[in-house]
Order: structure tokens, then sequence, then C-alpha cells
């Protein structure tokens, strides 16, 4: 088992043991929260089409049956019934399956399908699909919803090794000022550094779903770490920040609006930036802001030098 899998299924296990936790103490928000969470993960892998997957095609269907139960243990706990459908000691059953996943191959408990990964869209392709009905988001066209890999959040990268003469940034993200910020569902961020023609220069980065929902802002309080030493991103070098959340009317993930760090911006110590209209424009030359009201993206860096 490489440590790459071995950490995964570290995670999946401590989310899944928080959130039984949360249900026999009856935290509700809690344990829908951590279930959700940890079921989103699980779809993730279970259609991963990655070639350095280590699990089998048998393996992936058996976590995407494992997601399954824990939705239906969500929508169990949502349920006015008094009998609940999905109980916790069913759902205990699936933590050994979970934490045994490479050598498991008994038939699976529970009479349950894989769910379908919710879809989520690239910048922008949501313009094409429709007319947004708040102020802050528009435009309408032709889509084409097949072209775009789904996603899930939480796909944060460690911290690179350092070098002598060179620098490292970590990049705290603490929260995002929204006027409708308790409306947003599943709401994470994806990074990407990009240079002035809008091309990767960094692997793209998701935060986990928000941590919190407070007034006009969304708390995140997650560290990204930057993905090349500072020394040597190119010049008008960018760090995007895309801020997106789940509309279960329309059944997609979008982008609500992004926020953007140039180079001379990038110093220890807070920092505020403004949030831009979407879609999100990798080259900066369509700027338009999404409020006059003093909403920010709120961050924090720290460099790292050897």
């Amino acid at each position: 088992m490489s440590e790459v899998t071995r950490s995964l299924l570290q995670r999946w296990g401590a989310s899944f043991r928080r959130g039984a936790d949360f249900d026999s103490w009856g935290q509700l928000v809690e344990v829908i929260d951590e279930y959700q969470i940890l079921a989103r993960h699980l779809q993730k892998e279970a259609q991963a089409q990655h070639n350095n997957s280590e699990f089998t095609e048998e393996q992936k269907k058996t976590i995407g049956k494992t997601a399954t139960c824990l939705e239906l243990r969500s929508a169990a706990l949502q349920s006015t019934q008094s009998q609940e459908e999905f109980k916790l000691e069913d759902l205990k059953k699936l933590e050994p399956i979970l934490k045994n996943i490479l050598t498991y191959n008994k038939e699976f408990p529970f009479d349950v399908q894989p769910v379908p990964l919710r879809r989520i869209l690239a910048p922008g392709e949501e313009e094409h699909l429709e007319f947004e009905e708040d102020e802050e988001e528009g435009g309408a066209g032709a889509g084409s919803p097949d072209s775009f890999p789904a996603r899930v959040p939480g796909t944060l990268l460690p911290r690179l090794p350092s070098e002598p003469g060179m620098t490292l940034l970590t990049i705290r993200i603490e929260k995002i000022g929204l006027k409708d910020a308790g409306q947003c569902i599943d709401p994470y961020i994806t990074v990407s550094v990009k240079d002035l023609n809008g091309i990767d220069l960094t692997p793209v980065q998701d935060t986990p779903v928000a941590s919190r929902k407070e007034d006009t802002y969304v708390h995140f309080n997650v560290d990204i770490e930057l993905q090349k030493h500072i020394e040597k991103l190119t010049k008008g070098a960018a760090i995007f920040f895309e801020f997106k959340h789940y509309k279960p009317k329309k059944r997609f993930t979008s982008t609500k609006c992004f926020a953007f760090m140039e180079m001379d911006e990038i110093k220890p110590g807070p920092i505020v930036i403004e949030l831009y209209k979407k879609p999100t424009d990798f080259k900066r030359k369509k700027l338009q802001l999404l409020t006059k009201k003093p909403l920010y993206l709120h961050l924090h860096q720290t460099l790292h030098k050897e």
C-alpha cells in the first residue's frame, strides 16, 4: 500500500468515526455535514478515472456503495418519520469494510448501488446553460455539459520540500464576505496559479467544504501550500481563488465569484482582496467587481525560506 493510499484510508476512517460519534451524541447538524462530506469524497474516488489509483473496479464499487449508505443515513436523520430507514447500527457495519477496503472480498451487506457524483462545472460553463437569477450572476447560450470531469472538494497538497535560497508560500484562507453567505450550499474554493495567458503553473487545489457560515461570512480556516517556489513563478503570474457552491434546483456546482492575488501582493501577514463577477477571467482583462459593498476574501500569508 502506498503512503498516499494509506493516508487516504486514515482520513476516511477518522471522518467516519467523527460522524458516528456525532450520530450517537445526537448532534444532528454536525453528523449530517460529516456524513455528506465523506460521501462526496468516497463518490469521487469511486468514479476516479486516473491510472494511479490502487483500487480495483470492484473496490471502487464497494466505496461507492458505502457513500450511498452515508447518504441514506443522512436522509434518515432528516426524516420526519419516527421509524428510521437506515440506522446507526447498520452504518457501523461499514467501518471495518472501509478500513480494510484493499483486502475486503465479501458481499456488501446492504442492497444499494453507487449514486452518481454531483456534476461540477468548469469556470464559466454555467453561463452557457442558463440565465442566472440574482444580480451578481448572468449569461446564456448553449453548453457542452459532458466535456468536464466531475470533481469534489478537498484536494489540498502538502508543502513542497525546501530548497536553499528559495521561498515557499502558505496561504491561509480565513473567510469570504458575501451578502447571501448563509444560503450557499457546500461552498468551497478552487485555488490555481496562472500565467498571463491563463495557463496553469501549478496543480489546481480545492479546499474542503467551508467549516461554517456566519452572518455575511463563509469561514474556511484552511491552509493552501503553493506548489512552486516563489522565485520560480513567471513574471505576471497570479494566484486565483474561485468560490463555488452547489445549486440543488439546477443540480450542479457553479462558480459564484473569484478573486486573485498578484506577485507584488505576496508578503507575510493578513491581506484582503476584492471579489469579481464570474466567469473567471484568468487573463485579467475584463474585470467587474462583484459588489460595491465592503465584502472581501480574507487571507493570511506565511513565507518559508531556508
